[in-house]
C-alpha cells in the first residue's frame, strides 16, 4: 500500500470521527447552542432556552402568563311576571275593577268572607286572605303608634252597592256621584278586597283631610308591606277615575304591593297597562 493510500484512509476516518463528534455535540447543546457553536452566527434575541453565561435568567425564562380566569357566574334575577294572576276574574287577588272593568258577573259574591275581627263602624267581612293581612296590619299599626284603627266599611254586596249608589246620586246628582261611588258592579268592595279604614276615635273620616292625620300618613307609607295599595291617589284622579281617598285601601297581596312599591307605580292601570277609566263607557 503506497503512502499517499494511507494518507488517504487517515483523513477519512479522522473526517468521520470529527463529524460524530460534532453532531454529539450539537445534539447534547440544541439549536439554541449549535447557533452559538458556529463561527459568526449571533443567537436570536431571547431564543436562549438555558439562560446567559451567568445563568440568569433570559426573556424567555418567564413563566407563562397563567390563563385568564373564568368568568363570574351571573345569578340572574326573575322579572316580576305580571301574569302570573288573572286580571278580569273577580276571584283572583289582582282583578282590575274601574269605571271600563265591571265585576263579570256583575253580581259577582266572594267565596270565602269572613267576619274581620278588628274594632269597627260596621261590622266588617273580607275575604279570609285580606281579612288576616288587616289584623296584621292594625296591630302593626298599634304597636309602632300607640294609636288605634277602624274599619269603616269593607265588602258590600251588589244589591247593598245599588242602594249606596242610588243614595249618593239622590243626595248630589249623579255627576257628584260618579266621582266618590262606583255604580253596582264597579265597586271594589263587591270583591272582598277592599276596606275604608279611619281612626279610633274617628278623626276626618271618609274625608281627605285623613290623608294628614297619624294614621292617614302611617298606612300611606306602610300599607304595602302587608299587601295593600292606597287604591285612589290624589294625583291620579284622571286614571281611576275617583276623587283623593286616602282612606280606601285595596288587597293585591305583599309581592305585588311590594313590586308596585319599589317601582313607584301607584295605580293597578298603569302597572299592569290597562287603560286609565276616568268615565264610564
Amino acid at each position: 500500500m503506497g503512502w499517499r493510500r494511507i494518507t488517504a484512509i487517515s483523513l477519512a476516518v479522522v473526517l468521520v470521527a470529527g463529524g460524530a463528534v460534532t453532531i454529539g455535540f450539537f445534539a447534547t447543546r440544541g439549536p439554541a447552542s449549535v447557533a452559538t457553536a458556529l463561527p459568526g452566527v449571533t443567537p436570536a434575541p431571547g431564543s436562549s432556552a438555558t439562560g446567559d453565561a451567568g445563568g440568569r435568567p433570559t426573556p424567555t425564562d418567564a413563566a407563562r402568563p397563567s390563563p385568564a380566569a373564568s368568568p363570574t357566574a351571573i345569578t340572574l334575577v326573575p322579572r316580576f311576571d305580571k301574569a302570573a294572576r288573572s286580571h278580569d276574574d273577580p276571584a283572583s287577588i289582582w282583578v282590575v275593577v274601574d269605571k271600563d272593568r265591571p265585576l263579570q258577573p256583575v253580581d259577582f259574591t266572594p267565596p270565602d268572607l269572613v267576619v274581620v275581627p278588628v274594632p269597627h263602624v260596621w261590622e266588617p267581612e273580607l275575604r279570609r286572605e285580606a281579612s288576616d293581612a288587616v289584623v296584621a296590619l292594625f296591630a302593626a299599626f298599634t304597636a309602632e303608634t300607640g294609636l288605634q284603627l277602624q274599619s269603616q266599611s269593607s265588602y258590600r254586596s251588589y244589591p247593598t252597592q245599588v242602594s249606596v249608589y242610588n243614595d249618593d246620586v239622590a243626595a248630589h246628582g249623579q255627576a257628584v256621584a260618579d266621582t266618590s261611588t262606583a255604580r253596582p258592579g264597579t265597586s271594589e268592595h263587591q270583591t272582598g278586597l277592599a276596606i275604608d279604614i279611619s281612626a279610633l276615635p274617628g278623626n276626618c273620616s271618609l274625608e281627605a283631610c285623613f290623608g294628614a292625620t297619624p294614621q292617614g300618613t302611617w298606612l300611606a307609607h306602610n300599607a304595602w308591606k302587608y299587601g295593600f295599595l292606597l287604591r285612589y291617589p290624589e294625583d291620579k284622579v284622571t286614571v281611576t277615575g275617583y276623587a283623593y281617598e286616602p282612606w280606601h285601601f285595596r288587597y293585591i297581596g305583599i309581592d305585588l304591593a311590594t313590586e308596585m312599591h319599589t317601582d313607584g307605580v301607584t295605580t293597578l292601570e298603569e302597572f299592569f297597562g290597562l287603560p286609565a277609566a276616568p268615565t264610564y263607557h
